[in-house]
């Protein structure tokens, strides 16, 4: 069995989505924006089941609020794990990281790749 393809879609998606985490704390909506697919999916954390954002437009508007609301705020990755085109993300988000002992939560991004861009990310939230 010949899995240097799959190898291979693995790599790229954990390049990618790395790719993504970095952009995202280093708050470049621009940079983000540029790796999602234009009919991007985005679940939040809200409670009970998550809100869902579809397409650039909607994702951004998203994305943009939750960045003027914590702008100190960082994402910590505490573990990825890959396969093919789907890739799962345990983060540890940090509130504050000029005030590291503000608060944090932790959570999980199921991300899924298509094309080259990121045309999947749900979101879920410890507690």
């Amino acid at each position: 069995m010949d899995l240097s393809g799959e190898t291979e879609q693995t790599t790229e998606t954990v390049d990618l989505v790395e790719h993504f985490n970095n952009e995202t704390n280093r708050h470049d909506l621009d940079a983000m924006m540029a790796l999602t697919g234009e009919d991007v999916v985005f679940e939040s954390t809200s409670p009970p089941d998550g809100e869902r954002f579809q397409g650039q437009l909607a994702v951004r508007v998203c994305w943009e609020e939750l960045f003027r609301g914590s702008p100190n705020a960082n994402f910590e990755t505490e573990e990825l794990i890959a396969s093919g085109d789907r890739c799962t993300v345990r983060w540890r988000y940090v509130f504050d990281e000029e005030r590291p002992d503000a608060g944090h939560f932790r959570g999980v991004d199921v991300f899924r790749v298509a094309s080259g861009k990121i045309v999947e990310k749900l979101s879920y939230v410890k507690g």
